[in-house]
């Protein structure tokens, strides 16, 4: 298992971040110069159902880029298939700006090794920025009879297959941490993926499930709220959302980190100074005080980075999560 930092360096390009950006190097006469665009209203498509971390950051940043740039900046949520029905939407979109998507580490570093048959291109999109990242935080529901990862351990191996984990979807982050939690722990739970990150949250608060790893972004107002506990969060630090919560390693479970980002992504062929341009407007909103303790307060950590930074951080977490899944023999098909 391979573990790194939540904030990574970024160094020179791999090949792989190479290919990624190739594609803003394309003509650009799908779109107006970037001097006059957006002369329309611009639509992100959110690959997911709303109340998950990706959904909550993207509506922050795109509130503040319509206010800039003057025009509508419209979410739209299209989930289905662990996000690859938004981002099949996306690579069929004209390459002019006015289509983006709101991608994931799951949507742009997992599901290419995940799914063996795409309906698009995985490399068919342009990094544009990382507006955040998302550390995650293992909560399970009040009721359960574990308040740390040690004790929560001991629960499990005393029910081997009989603790539940919940995921928004097979093969994404929060599934992919509970599987690396599983190996890192010797532990047998079962799996119970829901249709996005807010039904899975729901059915936790119910008690229908027993834990689940999912973003400090939308797990913090229900830990502060008495509606979950908050076991320990996956980054190699501790959230300034949560500073009482310790890291998995503190509590003594070693190499189980995890987490998630998000980033906006365009259709290849999206002329480079549009790319930019759009780079720099989400540098400029997440810079912004407010949005950046917004953020910060909901357990995000604000980026805004250039394409090439993104693009070298879509390549490297491909190949760390290339292995989790070949290492544990993990497919959707």
């Amino acid at each position: 298992m391979i573990s790194r930092p939540l904030v990574r360096p970024l160094h020179a390009f791999t090949r792989v971040a190479v290919t990624l950006l190739a594609a803003t190097l394309g003509a650009a006469a799908y779109a107006q110069p970037a001097t006059t665009w957006p002369t329309r209203a611009v639509t992100i498509i959110l690959p997911f159902t709303p109340g998950g971390g990706t959904d909550i950051a993207t509506r922050l940043v795109a509130q503040r880029l319509s206010q800039l740039w003057g025009q509508p900046v419209l979410v739209d949520n299209r989930p289905g298939a662990a996000g690859n029905v938004g981002l099949e939407l996306t690579a069929r979109a004209k390459p002019d700006g006015y289509t983006l998507v709101a991608g994931n580490v799951g949507t742009q570093s997992i599901n290419p090794f995940l799914y063996k048959k795409l309906a698009y291109n995985p490399d068919g999109f342009v990094p544009v920025s990382l507006m955040a990242e998302l550390p995650f935080a293992l909560v399970v529901t009040p009721g359960l009879p574990a308040k740390t990862p040690k004790e929560l351990v001991t629960l499990a191996k005393s029910k081997p297959g009989k603790l539940t984990f919940a995921s928004s979807g097979t093969g994404g982050s929060p599934h992919l941490s509970g599987e690396i939690f599983k190996v890192a722990t010797g532990t047998d739970m079962l799996h119970v993926p829901y249709k996005g990150g807010g039904a899975a949250m729901t059915d936790l608060m119910a008690g229908n499930v027993d834990m689940l790893f999912a973003s400090v972004l939308e797990t913090a107002g229900h830990v502060k709220a008495g509606k979950l506990r908050a076991l320990a969060v996956t980054s190699t630090v501790r959230s300034p959302a949560m500073p009482e919560v310790p890291t998995l390693a503190e509590a003594g479970i070693q190499r189980a980190e995890s987490g998630s980002w998000v980033g906006l992504l365009a259709p290849a062929g999206t002329p480079k100074d549009i790319v930019d341009k759009i780079a720099a407007g989400v540098k400029q909103v997440v810079a912004i005080p407010e949005v950046k303790k917004q953020l910060i307060d909901q357990g995000a950590i604000p980026v805004g980075s250039t394409p090439q930074q993104f693009a070298e951080l879509i390549a490297n977490d491909r190949k760390r999560y290339a292995r989790i899944i070949a290492d544990n023999h993990l497919s959707a098909d």
